[in-house]
């Protein structure tokens, strides 16, 4: 009896130290998988969040570099040379109101009573940014965060309009801005849709640090019936050097003209080309108006309506702040009352490159921008001229361009209407797609 009982508290301490074996295994395993938890980096805008006590805020209004930094015990001797090292690279006095920036702290003075942040990031856009770092001694630079592009197809059937029938689906209504001014604006008005005609696009989402989505990204081939007529439409780049890209169809005629219908979106003309228009502030004599008003919202963005050569970018009386662009021999196109430019004299500029922006420089009643239309040296009215088409592809790229869209083609003629959503075919990472 006394043997039994001496063998169970054998099996008994055994078991425990088995157990208690287990255990020491389980928590030794935990406490690993909580330091390799523990270690996993946080990285953005290039550093590892871990190593950091941070602050992020907005640019309030009345707020400056200074300002910001003094508040956070950062001294004026110092902020003055941090804005002088870094004025090369980011001209701090640009810092504008509801814009994020955020302060790093280093976790290493954490003790400190008075805490210093040793980095200011400032965030231009939601993928630009500036960093101004004056830990130990003062760097600026700018920089971009990782962007992701995700390729996607949708389809859809009209019922009433395309943004009804793109809101239905979830999808951005960018594909219709982009359908409408970009690819159809010459062959589809997209005010007089009828029901049952329908469309197919494959298209690239943009998407900043794998989770802010940052609209369309470019549409890459459409198709569109409309009337009975079947229209495709296919991106491709005619000119390399000066990054000019068209859309064709397949039969490589380009679908645009040479000029955009209107040098701003979502606008309506306040006023027309008139030659016989009486004004009441005048005593309704007759003032002629020789161009077509835009009324926009100040600083609406102002568009090139066709490529060209900027020939003035400047400030002149009543026209106010204004750009004028050569396009070719015949045709010059001219933007008035802008609120600022957003391009030099001899710059380059492709159709749909922002010049600038809708202000009420000079004599003018409201926001809007005046396009002005000069044909042959004389201002015309633009919606009577039988504006060119766009410059056709060459027969040197014509060849090219047919083996490029055949796959592309064959994918979109592949593509079932009626799809519940888009479906994403392709990642491309932190580089445009090609086209």
């Amino acid at each position: 009896m006394h043997l039994k009982r001496l063998v169970v508290l054998a099996i008994v301490i055994i078991t425990a130290y088995a157990c208690k074996e287990d255990n020491t295994a389980e928590i030794e395993y935990k406490k690993e998988l909580a330091e390799i938890v523990e270690e996993e980096k946080i990285l953005e805008f290039g550093f590892d969040l871990n190593h950091y006590e941070f602050k992020r805020d907005t640019i309030k209004k009345g707020d400056t570099f200074g300002v910001i930094l003094e508040r956070n015990n950062v001294g004026y001797p110092q902020i003055y040379q941090i804005a002088e090292k870094a004025k090369d690279t980011f001209d701090i006095r640009k810092l504008q109101a509801g814009k994020p920036y955020t302060l790093l702290y280093d976790k290493a003075n954490k003790e400190d009573s008075i805490q210093k942040p040793t980095t200011f990031i400032y965030q231009k856009s939601l993928e630009d940014y500036v960093v101004i770092n004056f830990k130990d001694s003062i760097q600026a630079y700018t920089s971009k965060k990782p962007i992701t592009y995700i390729e996607k197809t949708a389809t859809g059937v009209i019922e009433s309009s395309i943004s009804k029938t793109l809101e239905d689906k979830g999808l951005s209504q960018a594909l219709a801005y982009k359908m409408a001014d970009d690819i159809y604006a010459w062959t589809i008005d997209f005010r007089r849709l009828q029901k049952g005609d329908r469309f197919k696009v494959i298209y690239t989402d943009k998407y900043i640090d794998d989770t802010i989505y940052g609209g369309v990204h470019n549409v890459k081939a459409a198709y569109f019936e409309h009337n009975g007529d079947s229209l495709y439409a296919f991106e491709f780049e005619t000119d390399s050097v000066k990054g000019i890209i068209d859309y064709f169809n397949e039969d490589a005629k380009n679908l645009r003209r040479a000029f955009l219908k209107a040098p701003v979106k979502f606008s309506r003309i306040s006023s027309r080309y008139n030659l016989r228009r009486r004004i009441a502030v005048y005593g309704y004599k007759v003032r002629p108006h020789k161009g077509t008003d835009f009324a926009a919202p100040i600083n609406t963005p102002i568009m090139a309506t066709a490529n060209g050569t900027v020939t003035e970018s400047r400030r002149r009386g009543g026209n106010g702040k204004y750009v004028k662009i050569r396009h070719n021999d015949t045709y010059s196109t001219q933007y008035l009352h802008m609120s600022k430019q957003a391009v030099k004299k001899g710059q380059f500029v492709k159709q749909g490159d922002i010049i600038g922006y809708v202000g009420m420089t000079g004599n003018t009643g409201g926001p809007h921008v005046c396009y002005r239309f000069w044909k042959n040296g004389r201002q015309v009215d633009p919606f009577k001229q039988k504006l060119p088409e766009a410059k056709p592809i060459s027969d040197s790229l014509k060849v090219k361009y047919l083996e490029h869209i055949a796959p592309i083609k064959q994918r979109l003629d592949d593509i079932f209407f009626f799809e519940a959503e888009p479906i994403e075919t392709e990642n491309t990472i932190t580089q445009d797609p090609i086209l």
